[in-house]
């Protein structure tokens, strides 16, 4: 199915494509996949966003965070703006992680992963915020803590040993 148009080269995007950021960099297709995105229902876009993230793997297990209920659909929440005239207006994007023990040591990583990929997915009308679930993990504030920095997680995506097992976190995602 076509959702988007380009008049002048005529090319043709699907939904994916359009939010498929990393190899499309092109202004124009980040307006058309906002505007896209804004006439959708908010059900279908939280299945995007769930598609973008399941496949993401846990860096000790070469499973998905889907496979391991680390990322469910009842735990990823999407707030429209309320003043839809108002273009400065931002859709919030809340997921909240189940590590699979209360004591994960990778918990912060995982988050991390979860919040870059839909970071570079989704238009930057979007705000993203990942959570620990409440009262699935040990130290959940401190992690929450860590992941709502932003001057901590620009910090850690500076840090070449991460990104490193970040980038194999993603593989799965780009396959």
């Amino acid at each position: 199915m076509i959702l988007w148009q380009n008049r002048l080269t005529s090319e043709k995007y699907t939904v994916s494509e359009l939010l498929d950021f990393q190899h499309r960099s092109c202004r124009l297709r980040r307006v058309a996949a906002d505007c896209i995105l804004a006439a959708l229902s908010s059900e279908y876009v939280i299945n995007m966003m769930i598609d973008l993230i399941a496949p993401i793997s846990d860096p000790e297990h070469p499973l998905s965070l889907a496979s391991l209920g680390v990322v469910k659909l009842q735990d990823v929440h999407l707030t429209s703006p309320t003043d839809l005239s108002n273009s400065a207006a931002l859709s919030r994007v809340l997921v909240e992680l189940t590590p699979t023990v209360t004591h994960c040591s990778l918990a912060t990583v995982i988050g991390l992963g979860v919040r870059v990929r839909l970071e570079q997915a989704l238009p930057p009308s979007y705000r993203v915020e990942v959570k620990i679930k409440e009262g699935t993990h040990s130290q959940a504030d401190e992690v929450n803590k860590q992941l709502a920095d932003k001057e901590r997680v620009a910090a850690a995506l500076e840090n070449a040993n991460l990104m490193g097992i970040l980038r194999k976190m993603m593989k799965p995602c780009l396959e």
